[in-house]
């Protein structure tokens, strides 16, 4: 059952001025950004990539619901490549740009697609399905962009400075570098990241109601790991590269 106008209307004016009001916001950061020469251009870009990166990774595991037999996501209007209906204006917009510009790395979120667990024709496996969709896209993406660079760039002309890279040949790479991260750090199995899901699966029964009230309080985990551990995702973010890297053929590929 797809909305109606009259829910699309009420969800526009229920959602919209937030909307709004993170794109001016975003704006304004990236002109006063740009105003003290705190935003490079690479940095720019791995933003741009990163965000129908998360935005493919989210769909996924709706599509895989969907599949699986739980239509929320569908009804909800989220099977959708509109990024407007997938922003959050914190996670996807404020928080990348604010690091970005303060710490020259980028972390956020889309807006989660709504999944119904007790919905999947057979919940307890399914839902690992659903939850590795989102970091199988990824690597999909990821090596499809790799093998595409690799076999369409003359790697020996661009040279090691990524800055004077064609625009093309630098989105290209660093579309597959950002849909490596986003699957690597999304495998590591703390809630609400999606290894949590094979975490899950291997939980007896009787532990999961204790699991899942850790469960809601688990982004703490995450948001320190963030930003207090960088160095140690800096090392597991590179682990991925450099894999994907000798994999694709372009060598490996330490950020």
């Amino acid at each position: 059952m797809s909305l109606t106008h009259e829910a699309r209307v009420a969800r526009f004016h229920r959602e919209g001025p937030w909307v709004l009001a993170g794109l001016a916001i975003l704006v304004a950061i990236v002109f006063e950004a740009e105003r003290h020469h705190a935003l490079h251009s690479e940095e720019l870009l791995f933003f741009v990539v990163l965000i129908p990166t998360i935005i493919l990774h989210e769909v996924s595991h709706g599509v895989v619901a969907y599949w699986c037999g739980d239509d929320t996501a569908k009804r909800a209007g989220r099977l959708t490549l509109n990024p407007i209906r997938h922003v959050d204006p914190i996670g996807t917009v404020l928080l990348p740009i604010l690091l970005l510009v303060t710490t020259h790395s980028a972390f956020g979120w889309a807006k989660p697609v709504p999944v119904r667990v007790d919905r999947l024709r057979h919940p307890r496996n399914q839902a690992v399905l659903v939850g590795l969709a989102g970091p199988a896209t990824n690597i999909i993406l990821a090596l499809a962009a790799g093998f595409t660079f690799r076999a369409v760039v003359n790697l020996n002309a661009l040279g090691g400075d990524i800055t004077r890279w064609p625009l093309g040949d630098e989105v290209l790479f660093l579309f597959g570098v950002v849909n490596v991260i986003i699957a690597v750090f999304n495998l590591i199995p703390i809630p609400p990241l999606d290894g949590a899901s094979v975490v899950e699966w291997f939980l007896p029964r009787e532990w999961l109601p204790q699991y899942y009230r850790l469960r809601m309080m688990s982004l703490v985990f995450v948001l320190m790991l963030v930003f207090l551990a960088p160095g140690a995702l800096d090392s597991l973010f590179n682990f991925g590269t450099e894999w994907w890297g000798r994999l694709v053929g372009i060598g490996p590929v330490i950020i």
